[in-house]
């Protein structure tokens, strides 16, 4: 058992390093080009702790870590599905929960339960710890598009108002940022670059 244990896990870790070849459709702060999932992934992980402080109510920062960590894994099977675009999202549910059951799947039955259950909590918002994840993961590319002048606002013609909605997890769960969420997309839609 031990050892099919082991193999099970090492076949998780395999299969999880594929999340490497996930691009997004998000730019890197330099603009050099899109970053890929994983690399998504770490960087919601450090936001999550150096920004923990601006909670709007306390959170428990190791299942935070845990979560962020595995939520985009089931883009392995089903891609990134931009944001913002209608038909990618019509199937995304259904596409991330069969690569749900196939990769966790491939987990120890108490480790895919497990993480499974912190993918799914992720997905929710119901928790503190879920809706911080959430608007942690709307900060990060945010961060992205604004040091991109716009990034893929101005690529993709995104409305200001469309821009606020995906922002909305930040009003709540990160209250303090509002304001500088706020400031940038008013900065970007006022100025000529963003016709």
């Amino acid at each position: 058992m031990g050892t099919n244990r082991l193999q099970q896990q090492l076949a998780f870790l395999v299969e999880a390093d594929k999340l490497k070849n996930i691009l997004r459709r998000t730019l890197l702060t330099d603009g050099a080009r899109r970053e890929n999932s994983a690399e998504h992934s770490w960087h919601l992980t450090l936001a999550a702790m150096v920004l923990e402080e601006y909670a709007a109510t306390p959170v428990n920062m190791h299942k935070v870590l845990r979560m962020l960590t595995v939520h985009d894994v089931v883009e392995i099977d089903a891609g990134d599905t931009f944001a913002f675009d209608k038909s990618g999202n019509a199937t995304k549910e259904e596409r991330e929960l069969r690569a749900a059951e196939r990769i966790f799947g491939l987990l120890p039955k108490e480790i895919d339960s497990e993480l499974r259950g912190l993918w799914e909590e992720f997905e929710r918002h119901e928790t503190s710890e879920a809706r911080f994840a959430h608007a942690v993961d709307r900060i990060q590319p945010f961060l992205q598009n604004s040091a991109t002048g716009g990034g893929t606002w101005r690529i993709y013609n995104l409305s200001r108002a469309d821009v606020l909605k995906r922002m909305d997890p930040v009003r709540t769960a990160l209250p303090q940022l509002w304001p500088v969420v706020l400031d940038a997309v008013n900065e970007f839609y006022s100025s000529p670059h963003s016709e």
